[in-house]
Formats: C-alpha cells, sequence, structure tokens
C-alpha cells in the first residue's frame, strides 16, 4: 500500500495527541528514576542561581569573561528546563500525554538551547584566545559591546536556524501511532511516528547539527590550538602554567559536552540493541552539563570561589 492510501485511510484516526512512554524497558520501575533527575535539575536551577547573584554582587567580575558565564548560566537554566519539569511531573502523576504544538516546541527549545551552549563555549574559547595571544589588544577587542553583539548573534542564529526542525516534523502526517518510545519529544523519535517519509528532516537536522556544532566545535580546536602553540612559546613555565589554569574549566566543560554528543550521535547510528541507552543518555546530555559547569567554575575559578563564600556567610548572617 502507498504512503498516500495509508494517509488517506488513516485519517479517521488522526492523531491529536503523543503519549511519552518513558524509558524503554523499565516501564514498572522508572519511577525510581525521578529521584537523581530531581536531584540534579534541582542542583542545576540553585548552583547556576548562585552564579548569577555572585557575578551580580561583586564589582570585580563585572568582566566581559564573566559575562559570558552569566550567559552560559541562563542558557544552562533554560535547556534543563525545556525537559525536566515534563519528565518530572510523568513520572510522579503519570501525566504522559503531550499536545502536538507542545511537543513540536519542545523539539525548537532543545536545538535553540543546544545550540547556544556551543556558541557560548566558542566565544569563551574566543576570549582565552584574544587574552592569551593578543594580551595588550584585549581590551580593545573583548568589550562589553562585544559581548552582546556576540550574544545577540547567537541567539538570532540558533533561533532561525532551529525553525525548520520542528516545521518539518510537524508537516509530516501522523495518522496511526502515538506512543512516543521516549520521555521527551526528541525529534528522531517523534517523526519515526510519521506515516510518511522523513527523509527531508532527517538531512535537515544533520545538516543543522553540522553546521552549529559541527563548525563551533571546529573553531574551538583552532582557538585552543593557537593557544597552546602561544604558550609553548613562553619562556617562563610559571607564565604557560598560569595562562594554561585559565582554561582548564572551560577545556573540561567543553570536552564533557561535545564527546556526549558525539557518543549519543553515534548510539543513534549504530541503532543499539538496548534502546534505554540512546534514551538515558539523551535525556542526561540535558541536564549533567547544566548542573556541572556552575560546579566545576566555582572550583576552578577563584574569584567565583570567593564571591560564592561571600555570598553563603551573607545569607548565612540574615538569618
Amino acid at each position: 500500500m502507498d504512503v498516500s492510501n495509508r494517509v488517506s485511510n488513516g485519517s479517521s484516526h488522526w492523531v491529536t495527541e503523543f503519549i511519552l512512554m518513558g524509558f524503554p524497558g523499565i516501564h514498572s520501575w522508572q519511577h525510581w528514576l525521578s529521584i537523581p533527575m530531581a536531584l540534579l535539575y534541582l542542583s542545576a536551577l540553585v548552583a547556576n542561581t548562585m552564579i548569577l547573584l555572585t557575578i551580580q554582587q561583586e564589582a570585580v567580575l563585572h568582566q566581559p569573561m564573566f559575562y559570558f558565564l552569566v550567559f552560559l548560566a541562563l542558557v544552562d537554566m533554560g535547556l534543563s528546563s525545556t525537559i525536566m519539569p515534563r519528565i518530572l511531573t510523568m513520572l510522579w502523576f503519570n501525566a504522559r500525554t503531550i499536545s502536538l504544538p507542545e511537543c513540536f516546541f519542545q523539539i525548537y527549545a532543545i536545538h535553540v538551547f543546544l545550540g547556544l551552549e556551543s556558541g557560548i563555549f566558542l566565544c569563551m574559547a574566543l576570549d582565552r584566545y584574544v587574552a592569551i595571544c593578543h594580551p595588550l589588544r584585549y581590551p580593545s577587542i573583548i568589550t562589553e559591546g562585544f559581548v552582546r553583539k556576540a550574544a545577540m548573534f547567537m541567539v538570532l542564529r540558533n533561533g532561525l536556524l532551529a525553525i525548520p526542525v520542528p516545521v518539518l516534523a510537524a508537516r509530516q502526517h501522523y495518522c496511526s501511532r502515538n506512543e512516543i518510545d521516549h520521555c521527551m519529544c526528541s525529534n528522531l523519535a517523534v517523526t519515526s511516528l510519521a506515516c510518511d517519509g522523513r527523509k527531508a528532516n532527517s538531512i535537515f537536522h544533520l545538516s543543522v547539527a553540522w553546521i552549529v556544532l559541527g563548525s563551533d566545535m571546529g573553531l574551538i580546536i583552532v582557538s585552543y590550538a593557537l593557544i597552546l602553540l602561544a604558550v609553548l612559546k613562553l619562556h617562563s613555565a610559571e607564565a604557560a602554567s598560569k595562562a594554561l589554569s585559565t582554561c582548564s574549566s572551560h577545556i573540561i566543560l567543553i570536552l564533557f559536552f561535545y564527546t556526549a554528543i558525539v557518543v549519543l550521535v553515534m548510539t543513534h547510528s549504530a541503532k543499539v540493541k538496548v534502546p534505554l541507552i540512546p534514551v538515558l543518555f539523551n535525556v542526561l546530555h540535558n541536564v549533567i552539563p547544566p548542573a556541572l559547569n556552575p560546579i566545576v567554575y566555582a572550583l576552578r575559578t577563584q574569584e567565583i570561589k570567593v564571591g560564592i563564600l561571600k555570598l553563603i556567610r551573607l545569607a548565612g548572617l540574615r538569618k
């Protein structure tokens, strides 16, 4: 039977909502996952709020490199909030149904925030490149105006490029199955339910991923290669160590973010026999970085560490 006949015959059962099935293979006890996930989500919200308050309170942190960190904290809170409230609602209250507009909006939001996170890492890599390789020109290049323009460009780039992904998904015909074997509206999981082909959606999805994440990752690698060459030319071991230490926290977060994406793409491409692995990994990739990023910066950046301790002491005195 061809596609047009299937769509026509199934039109009387047109899908008006999707049902999130949760984590495949563990439906009977998946509600226990709500405890660690709720803790991760709470940690992400609290830790990023602490970063925002610390940078706001401490005048010494009112610098472009820390403004990028403010942007990262806001994006992290948005990224985790696109999926975690819905997942926790599903696990706690068995609220599995999700409307088509809400589902497609979640697809859009996930793509936008992931692209923004990647873009911020690129901006931070550029910031460190200029600071280490062109220190005398740093104050004239990395200004507050530069930060505003970079933030605006990243919002426009990711906001516009992500639009066709949910639009193409919404244009497909959903006339039979409506059970998503996932706990969130993943583009691939949703379009796999369509009665017609999803080739155009898949091609655009992969193209956007390569254009946005691939180009960002490539430029970050180039930036740190140039930084490493500049550091190797330093005659002072102490100066080289100090230069690398300013990049250490950034490198840790970049490695985790992009390694997780590569592993996720590989598990999807390989069509692993245990579907729980890519689903769980997909969820964790949207909540672990937001919880991890502020902790790494708090531990590795002395100014932020001091500011957070001061904020905690002030909160204690007010009590």
